[in-house]
């Protein structure tokens, strides 16, 4: 028997972008984190927003001087955030949640493409546990 395949568009738009600085600010003072070696990752959850996930990334300068290193680590994680973040997106829509994300690379090596797609992944998957977890306010 064949599986039906919905084809899904794996896009990271501008809206999907954490770029607000008080949200970036909310983020980092109110949010909750966990730590997914390489990531540490931070979210909350919000009233209401433009889309239903929005996320950021960054990397340490302290310990990638080369910006073309923090900026090669950013675009990987962009890259596996993107292809694998469609099951939290739609958990989010079925029950009508927003979340803010933001990614913090701690390692001090330059990761291969498959671990960073590997933790991403993870890291993912633990952020969708949580979503479904936690009761929309409203009820």
């Amino acid at each position: 028997m064949k599986e039906i395949v919905i084809e899904q568009q794996l896009t990271f738009k501008k809206e999907e972008r954490l770029k607000s600085k008080k949200l970036i600010e909310a983020l980092f003072k109110q949010g909750l984190s966990f730590s997914n070696f390489p990531f540490r990752v931070l979210y909350i959850f919000l009233e209401n927003n433009i889309a239903p996930l929005q996320s950021g990334f960054a990397v340490s300068t302290k310990n990638f001087k080369k910006a073309v290193d923090r900026n090669r680590i950013k675009r990987l994680m962009r890259e596996a955030y993107r292809l694998q973040k469609h099951a939290l997106t739609a958990t989010l829509k079925n029950d009508a949640k927003y979340m803010a994300v933001f990614f913090i690379y701690q390692a001090n090596q330059l990761p291969a493409n498959k671990e960073v797609s590997e933790k991403m992944l993870s890291a993912l998957n633990r952020l969708n546990k949580i979503a479904d977890e936690v009761i929309p306010k409203d009820t």
